[in-house]
């Protein structure tokens, strides 16, 4: 069978995606490894309806929903390779079994580079986090760090205060603050600390301090960590996607790519602040945008035959 549309990827994006087409009646596949990059993460926050609820629990109900639909196909595997012949996309997965579908949708989201600070992956997910949106309000009022080794540790700090008097940047030996970011920082009683981490140090995932090379030991119960973003799969160079300045591939209003066919959403597109919400809404203007492609060729193709038959 080939299938109207292919939806690379099982999170928020990817659900509201596969939800719109499957009530527009277009036989859709979406495929879901379940290797989200929020896996540490207990909350999600945000999201009007389900806010502070495990990100894998939204999932489930989302799935549970999508089940209703009969034009909507999971597939719980990972994608290899996609491949266009003509006016096809044909999809390899790792197991082997092979898809055709007319549109393909790109969901597949970013991978966090984390800062090589020891014991950080103890504390990430669960006082340290990437979002002061989605988390800042459960970090309220306490002593917090932003831990950022690149340039983006200067709007993040200034995010950040919203939620403390108490906050501290650490670039980790590193100089990613100008002068005058510097300036600016410490006159909002921000501080800026750029020696060396050596490690971090706590129980049961609960931040209680920053610990440096020099000896240094600076009280912190949780914060912020400024990573960068790499996309999580190569699908949209292969297919020749162009990318934005962040590395994302680059999509208009209704998610369509410089490539026919081929639409992106979410944090594929890593051009915004990463919540679910937002990947949500994408995720539906790509099912929009895809639903909108498969009328008009729908339509031009009963047309060109009405011509070729009078």
């Amino acid at each position: 069978m080939i299938m109207d549309c292919a939806v690379i990827g099982g999170g928020p994006a990817g659900l509201n995606a596969s939800l719109v087409l499957g009530r527009a009646r277009k036989k859709t596949v979406l495929f879901d490894d379940n290797k989200p990059r929020n896996a540490v993460t207990s909350e999600a926050h945000g999201f009007i309806t389900r806010d502070g609820i495990n990100p894998q629990e939204l999932k489930r109900i989302a799935q549970d929903e999508l089940a209703n639909y009969p034009d909507i196909q999971i597939e719980k595997q990972r994608v290899q390779n996609i491949v266009k012949e003509q006016e096809l996309f044909h999809i390899e997965t790792e197991q082997g079994d092979h898809f055709k579908a007319r549109k393909v949708i790109l969901a597949t989201g970013f991978k966090e580079v984390l800062p090589a600070i020891d014991r950080l992956n103890e504390f990430y997910g669960k006082s340290l986090f990437s979002c002061p949106f989605c988390d800042g309000w459960e970090l309220r009022d306490r002593p917090l760090v932003v831990l950022a080794e690149i340039p983006g540790s200067f709007h993040m700090a200034k995010v950040a205060s919203n939620w403390t008097d108490d906050l501290i940047v650490c670039t980790n030996g590193k100089t990613v603050l100008s002068i005058e970011d510097k300036e600016i920082l410490e006159k909002n009683s921000i501080k800026v600390n750029e020696k060396k981490v050596s490690s971090l140090s706590g129980t049961n995932g609960k931040l209680e301090a920053i610990e440096f090379e020099d000896g240094e030991r600076l009280f912190r119960t949780g914060g912020f960590v400024a990573s960068e973003w790499v996309q999580a799969s190569g699908f949209g160079t292969s297919l020749g996607c162009a990318l934005n300045e962040r590395g994302g591939v680059e999509a208009d209003r209704f998610q369509r790519t410089n490539v026919e066919g081929v639409f992106a959403c979410g944090d594929t597109v890593m051009d915004g602040p990463s919540q679910l919400i937002i990947a949500a809404a994408e995720g539906s203007m790509a099912g929009i945008g895809v639903n909108g492609e498969l009328l008009e060729e729908k339509f031009k193709n009963k047309e060109s035959l009405k011509t070729i038959q009078n």
